[in-house]
């Protein structure tokens, strides 16, 4: 099942969309995440979603704006797919190869849940960039709450799947790291979601022997192919990743897991690292970034002028007295 929240004549409406894109929406529901956070789980989700469409269908999905499927309640984005690794260590970092300790755990980096951006949203440049980036992920949602889950128990709290653009300022990020720390500006003007909330039962039918989720993935910039993988080249599963999540601390109904970005092409850092120069150059505004999950849909958007950084002074030396 397909889940779509929408705006229509000024109002926000939460829809089933069937094949053909026609929209069901469900009496009374204005956001997807409370939904997800009343229902608990798979089961409750599919059933209000089922009884959506014993009501009269509502407009085409042509005729509203798309918004973002779900306003998250937390964002974890991981570093999953080596060759994303091996690639942007070159551009950003200068270095070459796979860290051994990444294959220790599924790192990932806690990104902002309050610059989400839905289907056709423009994505500004963020503030003092020039080098703006896309990165095709797919993200989990995760549906029931859940603390110090094992990797099997982490399937049934996972409610579905989205595409998901982690938008990157290569300049700020790459500088910002050399402190010891994860990216902060560099990740912190946008992140795409969409185009719609896809049940997990939806993806069963690609998921292989080892767990993973065989889908074909595609990045173009402004009409032409720059990237393709798939989604089974993961390291580790998503279950695997909501169980590592979930450690020491709780997953809640709302939350996103993101894939990382995936390798061949995933983002426009790995193909400099693997060439040398920026080829193809970095997103400017008028760009348009399409990405295609099988399964999942297609989400497009077009970069947009950002504003200018406001002015900061630069640390101070202090003279480090004592009282």
């Amino acid at each position: 099942m397909r889940f779509a929240a929408y705006e229509h004549r000024h109002h926000h409406r939460v829809a089933v969309v069937e094949e053909d894109g026609t929209l069901f929406p469900l009496p009374g529901v204005t956001s997807l995440t409370a939904l997800i956070q009343r229902t608990d789980g798979l089961p409750g989700l599919l059933a209000a979603g089922a009884a959506a469409l014993d009501v009269p269908p509502g407009p085409h999905v042509s005729q509203v704006r798309l918004l973002p499927p779900l306003q998250p309640a937390s964002v974890r984005d991981f570093v999953t797919f080596e060759e994303h690794v091996e690639g942007v260590r070159r551009s950003v970092e200068g270095t070459g190869g796979v860290p051994e300790q990444w294959y220790a755990a599924p790192t990932f980096y806690f990104t902002n849940p309050h610059a989400i951006y839905g289907p056709g949203d423009g994505i500004p440049v963020p503030p003092g960039s020039a080098v703006l980036d896309f990165e095709l992920e797919v993200g989990a949602v995760v549906g029931r709450e859940g603390r110090d889950l094992t990797a099997a128990q982490a399937r049934d709290h996972i409610v579905g799947y989205t595409v998901f653009n982690d938008w990157s300022a290569r300049d700020l990020q790459g500088a910002e790291m050399k402190v010891g720390l994860g990216p902060c500006k560099g990740k912190d003007t946008a992140t795409t979601l969409g185009p719609y909330l896809v049940t997990a039962d939806e993806l069963e039918p690609y998921r292989d022997c080892e767990g993973f989720l065989r889908l074909a993935l595609t990045a173009e910039v402004n009409g032409e192919k720059v990237g393709e993988d798939l989604l089974s080249n993961m390291s580790w599963t998503f279950e695997e990743m909501t169980a590592y999540a979930s450690r020491g601390t709780r997953v809640v109904p709302g939350d996103v897991l993101g894939s990382g970005t995936c390798g061949n092409g995933g983002c426009l850092a790995e193909l400099w690292g693997r060439r040398g120069e920026q080829t193809p150059p970095p997103l400017k505004p008028g760009d348009t970034v399409t990405l295609t999950v099988e399964g999942l849909g297609t989400l497009t958007t077009t970069v947009v002028p950002g504003v200018e950084p406001v002015p900061l002074p630069v640390g101070r030396r202090r003279s480090r007295e004592r009282p």
